[in-house]
């Protein structure tokens, strides 16, 4: 059996979809260490798996809110610049820390997620096996492919990879300052150049929480990329869900809509008075989570607004079932949630990949898209009756959903991760969900 370390961005969800694999592979028998920064050992709250902190003198704790308020809003260029900075400074860090601390823990192998560079960096430069995973969508780039940061619908055209590839360069010119840290620490492990997330993946193995139904039409992923779909916790080994007593009672008769800005951008109250009028408009019952991110007097003022619940935390996956319609910010975890669920989605993108989410959607044809900044309660209303009323999406969902269901989730992924290192004996090859990438 292996003890792996996980190398992840110190964000909640990222952490939470390691934890699931990192759950499954305790489960047979695996030991896992996360290591970051102190604060981001609160992200974990199964006690099989453990922490080492790395990095106090740059990055102390108490430090990481500051870092995560900045990414919740990154705003204009200025702001913009000081999250890549963050990033650069994490990846830095963990550079210079990490080696040291996997070999005084005696870890074997890597699991990486693509958006923290320093996991495939360490890991290449210390000779260990390392399994990349997308817990956003996938930073491998392609020709003709948006970026998951760009909000561009794909189009098979000249134009089109004439925009892909001038939005790359100013993506690419924005990233300096991360470019520039990775470029260096490669060179100091003795790697070949490295200049961006893209070139830090797996050679080995690579998984995605997304399906290959969901992404732009690509053509030149590696043999060894796998679209496993969400990672979650196997219910197997699963407690009951501590949010199960949020699950509101639905009257039949009006439909029920859910609205989530994720974990990080919680705290739009005006987003989220704006979706609260518009459900108003429509007639329909309204659950807002915020995920903490508002406070008793905002809830009720929510509630006047429109909504007809308010809560912190609700169990997501149950209330998607319920709904008739989503109303996110198009990030992967809500959206995947949504389409496993067969339930309509109302896009607002706010930052990060929600752009990339929000256009791969709409063209899968599972939901529609509009500005969290300057689309209004009316128009937004206008928007929710279309995913109440039209009979396109139904379809379509229906198609995701059973590609959701066949991709195998945290299963399959561990399969993968296993067979990748040579952990599983030939006969664990052929599992019953295992399927074609």
């Amino acid at each position: 059996m292996a003890h792996f370390g996980v190398v992840a961005p110190a964000f909640y969800s990222h952490f939470k979809a390691m934890q699931a694999l990192a759950g499954a592979l305790i489960a047979r028998g695996h030991r896992v260490t996360f290591l970051h920064r102190p604060d981001a050992g609160a992200y974990l709250d199964d006690a099989r798996i453990g922490f080492h902190a790395v990095g106090g003198d740059t990055h102390p704790p108490g430090s990481l809110d500051a870092v995560a308020r900045r990414a919740a809003n990154p705003g204009g260029p200025l702001r913009l610049r000081r999250v890549i900075a963050d990033m650069a400074g994490s990846t830095a860090m963990l550079c210079r820390e990490l080696p040291g601390a996997i070999e005084r823990l005696g870890i074997d192998a890597i699991l990486a997620d693509q958006m923290e560079a320093a996991g495939g960096l360490v890991a290449d430069g210390l000779r260990l096996p390392f399994v990349s995973v997308a817990n956003a969508l996938p930073v491998n780039r392609e020709p003709g492919i948006p970026l998951p940061v760009m909000p561009f619908a794909y189009e098979d055209s000249e134009r089109a990879r004439r925009i892909v590839e001038g939005s790359t360069r100013v993506y690419d010119w924005m990233m300096g300052p991360h470019s520039r840290v990775i470029e260096a620490e490669a060179r100091r492990f003795g790697l070949g150049r490295r200049a961006g997330l893209h070139d830090c993946l797996s050679a080995l193995a690579q998984v995605s929480q997304t399906v290959r139904e969901f992404d732009f039409p690509r053509s030149a992923l590696p043999d060894h990329f796998h679209h496993v779909g969400p990672l979650r916790p196997i219910s197997s080994g699963a407690g009951p869900d501590p949010y199960a007593d949020a699950m509101p009672e639905v009257a039949p008769g009006r439909p029920f809509v859910f609205a989530s800005l994720g974990t990080m951008q919680g705290g739009r109250y005006g987003v989220f008075e704006r979706i609260a009028r518009a459900c108003r408009r429509v007639d329909v019952q309204l659950l807002v989570a915020h995920c903490g991110g508002l406070n008793a007097s905002q809830e009720q003022a929510l509630k006047r607004a429109g909504a007809t619940w308010v809560c912190a935390f609700a169990p997501q996956r149950a209330v998607l079932e319920r709904a008739d319609a989503v109303i996110s910010h198009a990030g992967v975890n809500t959206v995947l949630d949504a389409i496993a669920a067969r339930t309509p989605i109302l896009a607002l993108p706010v930052a990060f990949d929600h752009p990339g989410m929000a256009a791969r959607m709409v063209h899968a044809g599972v939901g529609l898209r509009a500005s969290y900044r300057f689309t209004g309660s009316a128009a937004m209303a206008r928007l929710l009756r279309r995913l109440l009323d039209e009979d396109s999406f139904a379809p379509r969902l229906q198609a995701l959903s059973g590609a959701v269901a066949r991709a195998g989730g945290t299963a399959r992924a561990t399969d993968i991760v296993e067979q990748a290192l040579g952990l599983a004996p030939a006969t664990q090859g052929a599992r019953p969900h295992e399927t074609a990438a």
